[in-house]
Formats: C-alpha cells, sequence, structure tokens
C-alpha cells in the first residue's frame, strides 16, 4: 500500500497541473456594462476586437449593448476575472484616467463597480470621464500599472470613409484607408427600399462598410399630408437589406430640409428619430443608427433655421441619445488647420473651427454617444474658376493645404476617443459651380487627376 500511496501523487500532482493551466486559458463570459466599448472590453482582458467579433458572431465592433454576454478568450487573460496574472501592489487609493479607459473597465480592474466609483467620485454621467481625470478609489484598492500606449485608430474604434459618385477612386481610398462609402439617397414616400439594395451590394462587394444618409427628396414628414411612420418604415425596409449605418434626415436645423416655422429638436427626435430608430433596430439590431447631423450655421430667426448649437442642445434635452448610436455632424467652413481656434478668413464663430465644434457637439450630449462626421472637407478652388461668393472665405486655401488639414483632422480624430468615424465630403464629385455650389472644390481627386488627400491619408492611416 505505501509504494501504491507514493506512486500515485505524482501522478495527481501531474493532473491537477494540467487542469490549472487548461483553467488558466479557458474561455469566460463577460456581461456588457454601462459605458463599456468591444476595445475598452479587449484591452482589459489582453485579446483583440477582431477576436472578440469572431467569438461572438458580432456584425457590426461599434454595437454591444448593455447586459449582453460575450465570450472572452482566455489566453493570456488578464487578472479582473480572477485568472492566473498575480495581483499587483496595493493600497492604491487614486487612478488616473488613461485614453480608453470607460468606468466600468475602472472598477473591474479594481474589484469595485462603476456605481461605487460614480458614488465615490461624484460623478453625475457614469459614461462621462476625461483622460487625465483623478478618481478616488475605494479602501485603497489594488490595480494594474496603468495601460499601455493608445490603440491604433483601427483597435480604437475609429475608421474613415468618403462620400463617393461611385467606386471609380476604389484604388485611392484603399491608399487613403477608407474602410467606409457613404451615399445619400432622397427619399420620396412612393419609394421602395429595393432602390438602394444595388448601392449596399456594391459598396460590401468592393470591401467597404456603407453609410446611407437618407433625408427627402423635396418634401418633409410631418408637412404635405406625409406621415412621419412612413419614412420610419421605409428605413426598416433599408434596413432589413443590411447597410452599416444610416443617417436619420440631414440638417433639419434650416428650412431647406424642414419646413420653416415648424423646425424644433424635440419634433424631430420625438416624431422621427425615436420611431426610425425603432424601425431599424427590429429590422437589424446591427445597424448603427446615426442622428441628423445639422447644418453648421450660427444663423437663428427661430424660423428660417435655429444655429446648430442650440439645436443640437435642444436634441440632447429631448433624448436623442436613447434613439442613437452615434451623433451626426458636418464641418465644411474650415479655412484653418484643425490645431487652430483663430485666424479664420470668417471670423471667429464656433464652427468655422474644427476642435471649438467637436466641444460644443459632444459636451451636449454630456458625453453620452460619440460623434460621426457624415460630412468633413475643406475647399480649395484649385483648378476651378474662381470661389463663389458666399464662400470667399475659402479663396484663400490651396490644395496642399486642403490635403495637409484633412490628414492633420483624421489624426486628430483617431487619438480623441470623442469622434467614432470621419466621412470626407467629397471624394470624386465633379460638379462645380462658381456662382453657386462649389462641391467639387473639396473633392480629394483633383480636376487634373491628382489626389494629394490621398497620400496625405495614407501617411496617417497607412491605408489598406
Amino acid at each position: 500500500m505505501k509504494k501504491y500511496r507514493w506512486t500515485i501523487i505524482p501522478v495527481l500532482v501531474l493532473f491537477l497541473a494540467f487542469f490549472a493551466v487548461n483553467a488558466a486559458f479557458a474561455d469566460f463570459s463577460y456581461t456588457v456594462q454601462p459605458g463599456d466599448t468591444l476595445s475598452a472590453i479587449a484591452r482589459q482582458y489582453n485579446t483583440t476586437v477582431q477576436e472578440l467579433v469572431a467569438r461572438n458572431n458580432i456584425a457590426n465592433p461599434n454595437i454591444i449593448h448593455v447586459g449582453q454576454v460575450l465570450t472572452i478568450p482566455g489566453e493570456g487573460s488578464g487578472g479582473d476575472d480572477g485568472g492566473s496574472q498575480p495581483p499587483p501592489p496595493s493600497g492604491q487609493s487614486t487612478y488616473t484616467v488613461q485614453a480608453g479607459d470607460t468606468l466600468s473597465s475602472i472598477a473591474r480592474r479594481f474589484g469595485t463597480t462603476y456605481q461605487e466609483l460614480a458614488a465615490l467620485n461624484n460623478i453625475a454621467n457614469p459614461n462621462v470621464i476625461h483622460v487625465g481625470q483623478v478618481l478616488q478609489l475605494p479602501g485603497g484598492s489594488s490595480g494594474p500599472p496603468a495601460p499601455g500606449p493608445t490603440p491604433p485608430p483601427s483597435a480604437a474604434g475609429f475608421e474613415i470613409g468618403g462620400q463617393v459618385v461611385g467606386f471609380d477612386s476604389d484604388t485611392r481610398m484603399k491608399h487613403a484607408g477608407m474602410t467606409w462609402v457613404k451615399f445619400q439617397h432622397k427619399w420620396h414616400p412612393s419609394d421602395d427600399p429595393n432602390a438602394v439594395a444595388g448601392l449596399i451590394q456594391e459598396a460590401h462587394n468592393n470591401g467597404y462598410k456603407i453609410l446611407l444618409s437618407i433625408p427627402g427628396a423635396n418634401l418633409y414628414p410631418g408637412a404635405d399630408g406625409i406621415d412621419f411612420n412612413a419614412y420610419a418604415n421605409f428605413l426598416g425596409g433599408v434596413a432589413a437589406l443590411g447597410p452599416d449605418a444610416i443617417e436619420v434626415w440631414n440638417e433639419q436645423n434650416i428650412d431647406r430640409e424642414w419646413p420653416a416655422g415648424q423646425i424644433s429638436p424635440s419634433s424631430y427626435v420625438n416624431n422621427m428619430l425615436r420611431p426610425a430608430y425603432n424601425a431599424i433596430k427590429s429590422a437589424n439590431s446591427n445597424v448603427m443608427v446615426i442622428t441628423g447631423a445639422p447644418a453648421p450655421t450660427g444663423f437663428d430667426n427661430g424660423t428660417n433655421a435655429w444655429a446648430d448649437n442650440r439645436y443640437v442642445a435642444g436634441m440632447a434635452a429631448a433624448g436623442a441619445a436613447n434613439y442613437a448610436d452615434c451623433i451626426g455632424i458636418h464641418f465644411n467652413s474650415g479655412a484653418t488647420s484643425p490645431h487652430a481656434r483663430s485666424g479664420h478668413p470668417g471670423g471667429s464663430h464656433y464652427s468655422w473651427y474644427y476642435a471649438p465644434m467637436v466641444e460644443v457637439y459632444y459636451n451636449a450630449f454630456g458625453g453620452a454617444r460619440q460623434l460621426c462626421f457624415t460630412e468633413l472637407g475643406y475647399l480649395s478652388g484649385d483648378g476651378y474658376p474662381g470661389i463663389p461668393g458666399a464662400f470667399g472665405w475659402a479663396s484663400g486655401t490651396s490644395v496642399g493645404e486642403q490635403a495637409q488639414w484633412l490628414a492633420e483632422t483624421v489624426s486628430l480624430a483617431a487619438n480623441n476617443n470623442r469622434v467614432r468615424m470621419l466621412i470626407v465630403f467629397n471624394v470624386d464629385f465633379t460638379f462645380y459651380d462658381p456662382n453657386g455650389d462649389p462641391q467639387a472644390g473639396y473633392a480629394m481627386v483633383r480636376p487634373d487627376g491628382s489626389c494629394p488627400s490621398c497620400d496625405a491619408l495614407h501617411n496617417v492611416t497607412g491605408g489598406r
């Protein structure tokens, strides 16, 4: 019996060691908390967004939901789940927020809850914390060292694309690192959702995600006897076709897109955005819903236009964040570097400058939602017969500056978690009216066929 006992012990030790190693490398489950993003969860558990997407059959990595249960790969996972890594030194009483942090991910690191952190630090909105913010930790919690460098744009969830005429510029777009295309469809109540099926299929066949911006064709829901629900039902039908994102209307704060005298952010949210969101998500929960981007204007008479800062504040107050995955924003009046806060030929209005405009929109929602630039461009008249009078502020902008400023803007957006998406307006438009609309002056592809912006963006994104 002694011989038997002494020979079985090594076998048991080996068995237990084998079991422990395999347990440490086993997959486990995680339930999504408020404020989580897929990239933050990936960083927390030492994996990648791509791995989480594959393990969980996630069609759109930008859309996860509170309460959703994710499978986390066990290989190399961090210690937050009680895994194999030893705990770091204890006694830490504060933590400084790093790029990519969420309150829930910090709570997991330090063995507490996001509710406790919010209460301890008097945080009114647990979705809003800022890089550099010093948080008090309950009772001197233990935790790991600060995370490493900010991940590259693709890992952080930031992506760029372009509004296009077609796919003739496909090679240049991919050189520039674009993964999205945007098309605008002017909706009419007689439309069949299948009218956009070809665009969706062509975008996917060419390796792009597709954003469809769907405003009206010279008709307004709520006016002319048109039912808001007809528009919402159309968007639900479009969502069933599998686009990646839908922008619900466009520049609804001006009378070009909404009836004069009826402009109202609460009407937009309650009568259009809410039913559209419900119709889209019911048809396809993976479609990203983006609010219609207001026109970036300071003109405000309450009848023909609302200034976009007042309109966005009204959208937030009406609960737009409850019915959108991203807040739409347009920036098309820049004539300075995106780092500048003064020096614009047109004046000092916030919408002339990139950073102040981001701050106005992001802060209006208290950081509850990221921003999606569904149009962002710099106008240059180089190669065209003069700038229209209403666009005189752009008369000094060269093609070289256009390229440089686009690259600087993408770099800023990619390293600031306030921005989720940036669609360049535009890639390849050719229409140019020197007395009216200079659309082609915004184009990356210039009249001589060159594309300095393509190379400048490639230097930032690395292309694809």
